[in-house]
């Protein structure tokens, strides 16, 4: 898996890193109703139309009484200012005379009087029930894993992040490959976990075996990766390069190419001290007719302390196409296990390296699920371990997906461990560049395997 995503005989809440080269042969409330109460306009009651009548009929009888009374006499002129004169709130007696009161007249058969509309009252909203967040489901509590042998699983990085170091600091950790190449990031690594491997790679385009010059591309290759692989400050850290990812070869002679290529790349750094990693085929690659035409580039990596790098996928379990296929959930793996795609190295080192005489160190520089893988069950557009989840759970691999994508992870590393010449392995990704998240093991899927880890460490 890649970067570039070329070629490969592999064809999710569904990132590249990691050039991919093999080919694509590969988630209301109801308001409450205005109801604007029709401006009623405010009618007297009966009661208070028969009072207003019977108070105008008073009114009429103290007016015609008062009728004959003489005209009161002014007051005398006053020598002080005349005070501001104020309305009395209740009739008062005029000085020298009887006072006259007019009340108003109302009609018995008049109309009442209209004291305009009724205020609309703005009606009570209806309260709408807060809809409450769904309850969190639990993270369910994974079985805790036994101690055991020093474990041979590693990780890809992307770039860096925290998670790194907590797995890192369990011991458990045999290989890192990455692409993050900031000298303090591998050195902390280091420091943290002094046994772990490291495996740079530099991103490259894709090699074009069908035109290249073996010795000239072996020099262009050396030249661009050297201002990493020899500064003062990476140098102490790394223990090997690989060259390009995952190339693909059309032919013999092609593979023949790429073997003269990785033969002249490892001499020209091993002369250096530098480690080669040679190889990192895709999944499923090279055909086993072509693994002689490579062994020129086998036999030069084994003159230089060189280790030979493949990947390792199937889907949409790790089982799949492999000796245990069919056998459920904890198929368990013996030596004599092999496959087509995960353990298909021991078909590589069984039938063709073994036989030669040719033995080199081996790391996994990728491994894990890919659906990239072609004519497979499962989900056909799934990528990453994250997109199989539905179909472990609907197929007896487990219902909780981080838990059942490790426990494929420790059966591949007990197969790894039972060869003496596996360095290890690592887990496609953590923390992945953009297009590859589906990939991505942080969170609990990480937390599942430190535990792991923690108890499989390195004596």
């Amino acid at each position: 898996m890649s970067d570039e995503l070329t070629t490969n005989p592999m064809s999710a809440p569904q990132a590249g890193d990691e050039n991919h080269d093999e080919p694509a042969n590969v988630t209301y409330p109801p308001s409450a109703a205005s109801e604007t109460n029709t401006p009623a306009r405010r009618v007297l009651s009966r009661r208070f139309f028969l009072s207003s009548a019977a108070t105008g009929a008073a009114a009429l009888v103290v007016a015609a009484c008062g009728q004959s009374d003489p005209t009161p006499s002014p007051l005398p002129t006053s020598p002080f200012p005349t005070p501001t004169p104020r309305q009395p709130s209740s009739p008062l007696p005029g000085a020298g005379g009887p006072n006259h009161t007019y009340l108003p007249y109302v009609a018995k058969d008049g109309n009442p009087m209209d004291l305009g509309p009724e205020p609309t009252m703005t009606p009570t909203p209806t309260k709408t029930p807060t809809e409450q967040p769904p309850t969190a489901t639990p993270t369910p509590q994974a079985t805790p894993f036994p101690p055991g042998p020093p474990s041979k699983l590693g990780i890809f990085v992307g770039h860096n992040d925290p998670a790194v170091f907590d797995l890192v600091k369990t011991q458990g950790v045999s290989v890192v490959k990455t692409l993050e190449l900031d000298a303090n990031f591998v050195a902390e690594i280091k420091r943290a976990s002094p046994h772990t491997k490291i495996i740079g790679r530099i991103a490259l385009d894709q090699i074009n075996l069908a035109a290249i010059d073996p010795i000239a591309e072996a020099r262009r290759f050396v030249d661009a990766v050297l201002p990493y692989a020899d500064d003062p400050a990476r140098r102490p850290y790394f223990d090997g390069w690989e060259s390009y990812n995952e190339p693909v070869a059309g032919t013999y002679d092609e593979m023949a190419r790429l073997g003269e290529f990785e033969a002249e790349r490892t001499r020209l750094l091993g002369d250096r001290g530098i480690r080669s990693v040679i190889g990192n085929f895709g999944t499923g690659q090279p055909p086993m007719e072509q693994w002689p035409a490579f062994l020129p580039a086998i036999q030069t990596a084994i003159q230089y302390d060189g280790w030979l790098g493949l990947h390792e996928y199937s889907a949409p379990t790790m089982y799949y196409l492999s000796s245990v296929e069919g056998k459920g959930r904890y198929p368990g793996v013996t030596p004599q296990d092999t496959g087509w795609l995960t353990l298909r190295y021991r078909k590589v080192y069984n039938e063709v390296l073994n036989p030669a005489g040719l033995q080199l160190p081996l790391v996994m520089t990728e491994l894990g699920v890919d659906g990239l893988v072609q004519n497979r069950p499962g989900p056909p557009d799934g990528r990453g371990w994250q997109d199989f989840q539905g179909y472990w759970a609907e197929n007896g691999y487990g219902l909780w997906g981080p838990g059942a994508y490790v426990e494929q992870l420790v059966w591949y590393d007990n197969a790894m461990r039972q060869d003496d010449y596996v360095i290890g392995g690592t887990i496609y990704a953590l923390a992945p560049t953009a297009g590859w998240e589906s990939y991505d093991i942080r969170g609990a899927c990480a937390g599942v395997l430190q535990q792991y880890l923690s108890v499989h460490a390195a004596a």
